[in-house]
């Protein structure tokens, strides 16, 4: 059909990056409170839907979503005290509702309902920190999707809440003391009013909160006024002796560790790692032996101790050394470690004692992906949760003296995972690097060249995607689709090498992998250009804009979400800033080559035919902004040289996807999977 998309207005804005002259001709549509821009966001909307609620086949998907959606999906337990805690949503619940009880065969007590804060789903749970007696609860909640959170606390006996209000926290969690009389937590100061959801996020602050106070009383504990990109998460170590705090700059993984005597009251901060030469994460401690998972020295990961009084690195003890496999987290439980790693992108969990030694390794349900083993070091019961591309999330309880696990909650999906197949395989990059995909699709496929897939990846910020299962994958796979997932460089799936192998100067290889796996499903006669779809969100909406404009021949369709699509301007919004420990700065001249060079919106080419191409943001998201998508869109619009819709649909009352209602999303997957199914011919 032909569409008449909005004029775009373009404006003379001309910037100069070290001598080189760049049109930034959407540069207004960077306001999102503009009359101008939310004029055109009605318009683009318009189009978009216009388009939509024409697919004959949208309807039958939206059912089939809400359908297949409404099942039980549960949490893995945690015990606090005497009481559990655990999220259950009873099937098309817009937020997740936390329950506590006693004893695992009561009824749950509803503690906490999200979906009572709002009448359409909008504000949500972000974030929860229960007392060590399992008394109190402190809980975060965001609204429209913004990364902003307000904290109140909970007392859990009697549901009521006490007056404490706590505002603009982002990116932090909270600890709470052994005592149960308040919490750690980070904040920034009050952005300007207007501005809060652009402004650049600069100066957090670690601070303690005792309850039943006022905000302004909280205690101060730690900031930098000489490190504007600090960051800091602290942590209460299990028996309440210590703080730890983390401190991190920008998504660089690297960090440093300071800790804090909590029972010296004159005690200070003393810094034990003190420079960014790695990831430290801390475990827990013995004595004056404090336990680390590191990628120092050792890129997939390796367990270490540290004597707090013989602190140098000469003086480390290496407890379980590094080996194939990546090693992704430690707990310690039933004075034994838990080591969680990936092999080749699939969870492998080994037991080991507190000398390191090697004890068995745990069994699993099958291949696929696993979380949880979480508690006290006494504990000699846990919980994890499963899943895979054909199986919803699990939870067992494990037994760590027996090794034996049972099923505790196992929802049930109305299909039948035996009617489909995954497969792991590998192929080559365009330099030869050798890069797994997992491949799924009904038993039976015939390679015939014709099928449509969906290819989805992420490639960046030492994320690793792993085998897990998605209502809307099982929908496009109903309908006869593939589903690929490929593990790029800029993940975490083989340690810190493979990270670093997609960033910065190196971030062409994450693209590199991707139309490589593109170019394997074609040759391997899995599908075509005309049938094939790209998909990712935010660092995986770059992803998908960068290589359809570099290979638009390629690729069927695109459905870029969140995306970061400017290169030039990322770091000036938000926390965009620190994200150029993964991408660079504009500001370094040899870095801005590199960013330039496959920046999404600077290289659309005017005449090029380009795929059909649904772009998809919010008008909350203040994490990658909107303007990224805004200028996209309108730019990709201009250039493009073909038939093929290019369409943005802009959610409102929404943001980067954390808490987005169900409701909002089954509309978001029936308008991608329904224009899938218009457009791949």
């Amino acid at each position: 059909m032909s569409l008449n998309y909005p004029k775009t207005e373009t404006v003379k804005q001309i910037d100069d990056y070290h001598g080189v002259k760049v049109k930034d001709h959407y540069r207004w549509l960077e306001n999102p409170d503009s009359p101008e821009t939310k004029a055109w966001v009605e318009a683009q909307n318009e189009v978009t839907f216009g388009f939509l609620e024409q697919i004959s086949e949208r309807e039958t998907i939206r059912k089939r979503l809400t359908d297949l959606w409404d099942y039980e999906k549960y949490g893995i337990p945690i015990k606090r005290g005497e009481r559990y805690f655990y999220f259950k949503n009873d099937g098309l619940q817009n937020q997740s509702v936390l329950y506590t009880l006693e004893d695992l065969n009561d009824e749950p007590k509803v503690l906490l309902d999200p979906n009572q804060f709002s009448e359409d789903g909008t504000i949500a749970l972000s974030g929860i920190a229960i007392s060590d007696n399992g008394q109190f609860v402190a809980y975060g909640i965001s609204k429209s999707g913004s990364d902003w959170q307000e904290w109140q606390v909970k007392n859990v006996e009697t549901g009521e809440d006490f007056s404490d209000h706590l505002q603009w926290i982002k990116f932090s969690s909270a600890t709470w003391t052994k005592d149960n009389e308040g919490f750690f937590y980070s904040r920034y100061d009050a952005p300007p009013e207007g501005k809060q959801l652009e402004e650049a996020n600069y100066y957090q602050k670690l601070y303690y909160h005792r309850l039943g106070t006022e905000q302004t009383e909280d205690i101060l504990i730690y900031e930098r006024p000489d490190q504007k990109e600090w960051m800091f998460d602290a942590d209460v170590t299990e028996d309440g002796r210590y703080l730890i705090i983390s401190v991190s700059k920008g998504t660089d993984p690297k960090n440093l560790v300071f800790y804090q005597d909590l029972e010296d009251e004159n005690a200070t901060i003393k810094e034990l790692i003190s420079d960014f030469i790695g990831n430290f994460s801390f475990v827990e401690y013995e004595g004056s032996l404090f336990w680390f998972r590191t990628d120092y020295n050792a890129p997939k990961g390796r367990l270490i101790g540290i004597d707090i009084n013989q602190p140098e690195p000469e003086n480390w003890q290496e407890i379980v050394p590094e080996n194939e496999k990546t090693l992704e987290g430690i707990s310690v439980l039933n004075h034994q470690f838990i080591l969680d790693y990936l092999q080749d992108a699939r969870s492998k969990l080994q037991i080991h004692h507190l000398n390191g030694d090697y004890i068995k390794d745990i069994e699993l349900p099958a291949i696929g992906s696993v979380g949880g083993f979480n508690g006290k070091r006494e504990d000699t019961e846990t919980f994890y949760a499963f899943t895979s591309f054909t199986t919803p999330t699990t939870i067992y309880r494990y037994n760590l003296e027996t090794g034996e696990s049972t099923l505790f909650r196992q929802p049930t999906v109305s299909f039948n995972p035996e009617n489909y197949e995954t497969r792991q395989v590998f192929y080559r990059s365009k330099d030869g690097t050798q890069i797994p995909m997992f491949i799924t699709h009904k038993k039976g496929l015939f390679l015939d060249g014709n099928n449509p897939t969906l290819l989805y990846a992420y490639g960046g910020f030492n994320i690793s995607l792993t085998p897990s299962f998605s209502v809307s994958r099982l929908v496009w796979m109903e309908m006869g689709g593939v589903y690929a997932v490929p593990n790029l460089r800029g993940g975490g799936e083989y340690g810190e090498e493979w990270h670093q192998a997609g960033t910065k100067l190196n971030k062409q290889n994450v693209f590199d992998d991707f139309i490589s796996a593109a170019e394997w499903l074609i040759e391997n006669r899995y599908t075509s250009s005309q049938k094939l779809a790209i998909s990712g969100g935010s660092n995986g909406g770059l992803l998908v804009g960068a290589c359809m404009t570099q290979r638009p021949d390629l690729f069927g369709a695109a459905l870029p979400a969140v995306g970061v699509l400017d290169m030039l301007r990322f770091h000036k919004f938000t926390i965009g800033w620190a994200w150029c420990s993964d991408y660079g700065s504009p500001d370094n001249p040899e870095e801005f080559e590199a960013l330039y060079a496959y920046s999404p919106l600077h290289n659309l080419k005017a005449g090029t035919v380009y795929p059909s191409t649904l772009i998809t943001t919010a008008d909350h998201d203040d994490r990658v902004v909107p303007a990224h998508s805004f200028k996209f869109a309108a730019a990709l619009q201009a250039a493009h040289g073909g038939d093929n819709p290019v369409l943005i649909r802009i959610e409102t009352k929404a943001g980067h996807g954390t808490g987005k209602p169900t409701s909002k999303r089954i509309e978001e997957v029936t308008d991608q999977l329904g224009f899938l199914t218009a457009v791949l011919s």
